[in-house]
């Protein structure tokens, strides 16, 4: 590999940059008009226009981003997370022009991409389920007698959902098959696809997930992370390893992720999602994440194992060169997402110009941002500015970093969640790891008035 074209823009394309430059790989930003003169396209070693502001016309083009590969001589294409990253059919354009694709096969996008595939194999691999429907649903069929069967409440999935999306609550068995059709409408129009199935609803929920390497010879883990800090299903704040989880837990869910990942043949770097039920001591199997994760630095951070510099060594034909008995765990780290965003007004985008973005420093953290001050932030994408990683030797201290580190960072022009974070780690629920995944709604006044 001797040029990296990088898929993508912001915080990620900046870190992925990083890591080739370390690695003495040329890299080629791709940006849209709208995102002329970011960090990303300052830090490449050459960058292409591909088209105006909206991801359609730019980001999300597959021909203009190949095109623009072939154009600066680039032999591999890296989708960071997000846009093109989980597409199959990218990823065998990508590959029939006779590229490197840093990411899985497109056969492993596409099982993992189909949720109800995803979850029989995870079955057939002994990873832990909720107990919910094997396959699509069947709406021909009773439903209602279905879904008396795994109990309420439930949720319908999407089969092709993600992201939080396509996910519906049924709390009795009169709402079935309103619920089904609804949601069924809303998984075409997201996915192109009418599938869904049920599966059993867990109250009070912790999201916890399992960092997966596999070179096609080996496969191992680097630990895992807890991602329950969430606002309407998008991830707030992710830490590693996850707290408060019985070891046997640990241990199962750890194992049986490689597990899944060995027999899946899956090459390069996955996330096995799970939902951990304290209640009833219990994990199961959400999805996988045929990508590199947002949250990604964290494992980093408790491990000293680079992920982008894993995928690109992989996606070279490199072995990994260590065995699950050479990784180790070392701390406490969490990751704060610090979005141009008003949490105090109902999470309003707050795009404009950057009058100043004063960051922390010192011993155990990391700052990866995708923008500095003076520039704007454009309402076309995605909201998130930057990532703030913090690492200490144990949970407690790296609390109290988070702390300080969060006291210190000043982002002013716009609006961000950066206060949210600081009242967030000052709870004693978080200190003692009380959260789940509805946790920020259902306290009143962590919000403000009007969110």
């Amino acid at each position: 590999m001797k040029k990296l074209l990088v898929a993508n823009r912001g915080e990620i394309a900046v870190r992925i940059i990083r890591t080739a430059r370390e690695m003495g790989i040329l890299t080629v930003a791709v940006v849209s008009e709208a995102d002329r003169g970011s960090n990303a396209e300052r830090l490449a070693d050459e960058s292409v226009v591909i088209g105006p502001a909206p991801a359609g016309l730019s980001y999300l083009n597959h021909d203009a981003v190949i095109a623009a590969a072939q154009e600066t001589g680039a032999d591999a294409i890296h989708p960071g997370y997000g846009f093109l990253s989980e597409n199959a059919a990218f990823a065998r354009k990508v590959e029939a022009a006779g590229l490197t694709w840093v990411g899985p096969s497109p056969d492993s996008i596409d099982l993992m991409g189909d949720k109800s595939r995803a979850r029989q194999a995870a079955l057939a691999a002994g990873v832990p389920v909720l107990k919910g429907t094997e396959g699509a649903l069947d709406t021909s069929a009773d439903i209602e007698a279905v879904a008396d069967g795994i109990g309420f409440p439930l949720v319908v999935k999407a089969s092709a959902g993600g992201g939080g999306r396509g996910i519906r609550l049924i709390e009795s068995r009169e709402d079935v098959r309103s619920t089904v059709e609804v949601a069924q409408a809303e998984a075409q129009a997201a996915f192109n696809s009418s599938d869904v199935y049920f599966e059993r609803f867990v109250t009070r929920a912790r999201h916890v997930e399992v960092q997966v390497l596999g070179d096609g010879e080996t496969w191992v883990h680097l630990g895992d992370r807890d991602c329950s800090m969430q606002r309407r299903q998008q991830k707030v704040i992710e830490e590693a390893p996850a707290p408060n989880i019985p070891d046997h837990l640990r241990q199962q869910m750890r194992e049986s992720s490689v597990e899944l990942a060995r027999q899946s043949q899956y090459l390069g770097a996955g996330t096995v999602e799970f939902l951990y039920d304290p209640e009833h001591q219990e994990v199961a199997f959400i999805e996988m994440n045929t990508r590199l994760q947002v949250e990604h630095p964290i494992s980093e951070a408790i491990t000293g194992i680079d992920l982008v510099r894993e995928q690109l060594r992989i996606a070279s034909g490199e072995k990994l060169g260590y065995t699950q008995e050479d990784v180790t765990f070392t701390g406490h780290a969490f990751e704060f997402r610090i979005n141009a965003e008003d949490p105090d007004n109902n999470f309003m985008p707050s795009p404009g110009r950057i009058d100043s973005l004063e960051l922390s420093g010192g011993p155990g953290v990391r700052s990866d941002f995708g923008f500095s001050a003076g520039q704007t932030v454009v309402p076309f994408y995605d909201s998130l500015l930057g990532k703030l990683v913090v690492w200490a030797k144990d949970r407690d201290q790296a609390i109290a970093r988070a702390a300080r580190v969060l006291g210190e960072t000043e982002i002013t022009g716009i609006k961000t969640t950066v206060p949210l974070m600081r009242r967030l780690v000052a709870l004693e629920d978080f200190a003692q790891a009380k959260h789940h995944t509805t946790y920020i709604e259902s306290v009143p006044g962590l919000l403000g008035e009007s969110a």
